[in-house]
């Protein structure tokens, strides 16, 4: 029996179990995934015996950061990003990944949306973080709009962008958005439950654009994806990219392959079974 985890503080419900055990179900792989809430404070204390007691596991807030000096290396994505959520444990050697990413990109081609063009990015948070990397990567022309709290982190964010990959962006103000874009990506919890009626941009905005994904599953539409299916446009929520994270963290684990049938298969169970949830 190969046990696997996620770590993080607090943990609260999580999906990853549920997720992890269809996915593992599917590979006849014989393996386990349970929760192990860790403070910041027992970091130091208990991933040692995270890395001794399981065959992999993934990390998630706080910690994707405070991990890496626990690590004895990086994949080329997670040094770039300097976020960790997801570990491999090899003999001595434990390497960190951040399968987000993937996640996000195969999310995105799942729905038939390209990541390219015109790109909004709503929020400066660290998941928003990832989404203007990989939209600076894909070469998009990327304006990141935050709230007065968060227009330092996003001009941080910037910066990051402009040091590491030599690409350039913009930063606004969430409320100066009044243009169309090829893409709308929310990295915000604005519309999450139970704030269903919350959105994070007018729909005027929306209706001019071509395409949105939504990182919030909870509700599985928001009012940001609501307005883009009246308006007829490509749109994703965030429970296919939280699935399909899990499904890469699987085939570094155990180097299995998952087919979009596979992915739909745990999604549907997920949206079909809400006592999973």
């Amino acid at each position: 029996m190969k046990l696997f985890g996620l770590t993080g503080y607090p943990l609260g419900h999580s999906l990853s179990p549920v997720i992890h055990k269809e996915l593992m179900k599917i590979r006849e792989i014989q393996g386990a995934y349970s929760l192990y809430e860790v403070s910041p404070q027992e970091l130091g204390e208990k991933i040692p015996v995270l890395k001794k007691d399981l065959c992999g596991f993934n990390v998630t807030i706080p910690h994707k950061v405070d991990i890496i000096p626990f690590l004895d290396e990086l994949d080329e994505k997670a040094d770039l990003f300097g976020a960790v959520n997801t570990v491999s444990l090899n003999g001595e050697t434990a390497k960190g990944y951040n399968t987000d990413c993937v996640g996000f990109l195969r999310a995105l081609d799942a729905a038939g949306i390209e990541l390219g063009g015109k790109v909004l990015l709503c929020g400066a948070g660290g998941v928003a973080r990832m989404f203007a990397f990989e939209a600076a990567l894909a070469g998009s022309d990327l304006t990141i709009a935050a709230r007065d709290a968060d227009i330092s982190a996003a001009e941080k964010i910037k910066n990051e962008i402009s040091e590491k990959l030599g690409k350039n962006c913009s930063v606004i103000n969430l409320r100066d958005v009044k243009d169309g874009y090829d893409l709308i990506i929310n990295g915000t919890p604005v519309g999450m439950f139970p704030n269903t009626n919350a959105c994070v941009l007018d729909k005027g905005v929306v209706e001019k654009s071509s395409a949105v994904f939504d990182a919030i599953y909870n509700p599985r539409e928001t009012l940001l994806l609501k307005y883009a299916k009246e308006a007829g446009l490509k749109y994703s929520n965030g429970l296919s990219m939280l699935v399909l994270q899990a499904a890469a963290a699987q085939e570094i684990w155990n180097g299995v392959e998952f087919s979009n049938p596979d992915i739909n298969r745990v999604i549907k169970i997920i949206e079909t079974e809400p006592e999973k949830i």
